[in-house]
Parts: structure tokens; sequence; C-alpha cells
């Protein structure tokens, strides 16, 4: 049985068009995996604090010596690494804010990327520790990046492949809704195509 995670981000409720191909996605992923289990965990309703003293501390002291601010803080990131380390897939609903990811999904990110649980330091170098996991990435881009000149402002999709490989997830696909700030036209056409590339992917 399939467990996958879906990790919403964008900070509109209505009228988002990452919401909009993630729910066809969760709706297709059922359809094809019936017997399979979806968690979806919106990060930009339920916010997740940006790294900070106590969350650090809580990583590089012994449990022993925590503070009930620490331990507040370790059993937060504690409990979103066990989803990400549950699943068999994950979803990263990611909409493009400024060249690159929202704010939320990258605290999702920090808490989730720690060494001796996700990924750890080998003398050959890093190791990611999730290997065998899948990545679905959906997208939704105000402009058209890809194949385009404007591709050298995406700091979207490298980066998360990036850190995404470093745990150990290289089967990773990016599905990208282009051109939505662009008319409606640009629009439909950037979901008809992006709708196309998830059938395909299914």
């Amino acid at each position: 049985m399939s467990q996958v995670l879906v990790i919403e981000s964008s900070a509109r409720k209505e009228g988002s068009i990452s919401r909009q191909i993630t729910a066809e996605f969760i709706e297709a992923w059922q359809h094809k995996h019936p017997e399979g289990k979806i968690s979806v965990r919106d990060v930009a309703v339920d916010v997740i604090p940006h790294l900070d003293e106590n969350l650090l501390a809580g990583w590089m002291t012994p449990a022993e010596t925590h503070s009930e601010a620490q331990k507040a803080a370790l059993a937060r990131s504690n409990e979103l690494t066990q989803e990400l380390l549950a699943a068999d897939v994950l979803v990263l609903a990611a909409p493009m804010y400024n060249f690159a990811i929202p704010s939320t999904l990258k605290a999702w990110l920090d808490h989730v990327l720690r060494a001796g649980v996700t990924f750890k330091y080998t003398e050959q170098g890093p190791q990611g520790l999730l290997e065998g996991k899948r990545a679905y990435i959906l997208t939704a881009r105000g402009g058209v990046y890809t194949g385009s000149p404007a591709n050298t402002f995406d700091h979207q999709e490298p980066y998360l492949r990036q850190v995404l490989g470093f745990i150990g997830i290289t089967d990773v696909t990016f599905i990208h809704v282009e051109g939505v700030a662009m008319g409606p036209e640009a629009m439909a056409k950037g979901l008809e195509l992006a709708k196309a590339q998830l059938a395909e992917a299914l």
C-alpha cells in the first residue's frame, strides 16, 4: 500500500493554481491506487516556525539538558520528519514566489533535513538516507521559464531538485503550470499542458 505525503504551501486558499493541480493529482492518484493512503499537510494554514535557537539547541545538545521550549521545538521537527520517513511518495505543491519557493515550504524543509535522520555525513561526503522514495513537484508560475531565457531566474526547480537529492530522493518529477499571470489564454494553455504531463507521469 502506497503512502503519499502532500505538502501544500500556497498562501492563497481560493483561486490557487498549485492547489488546483494538486487536487487533480490526488484524485488521479486515488483512482489509480485505491488502496493507498494520502496525508496532506498545509504549511500555509498550519504554519511551521522558522529555525530558531530552541530547535538548533534541541538538535545539538543531549536530551537530558533540554528546556521545555527546546523539547517542544524538537517534538514538532520529529513529527514532520516522521511523516516524511513514513511516506513512499512525496508531493510538494510549490507556487513560485519571487523566483523561488514560499518561505513556509522552506521552513518545512529546514525541519526535515536532519543530519543522522534524513542524511548522514560519511568519509566520502554526505549521503542521503531516503533512497527509494519518489517525489512529484507541482508548481504554478506567473511567467514561462522552461526553455526560455527567463530560465536563469528559476531558483525553484534547481533548489528543490538539489535539496531532495541531498537526502536521497532522486526520482523527482516536476510538473509546472506556467504563464498563469500572462492572461486567460496563457493560463489555460499552461493548465492544459500540466494536466497532460500529470496524466503521463501517473
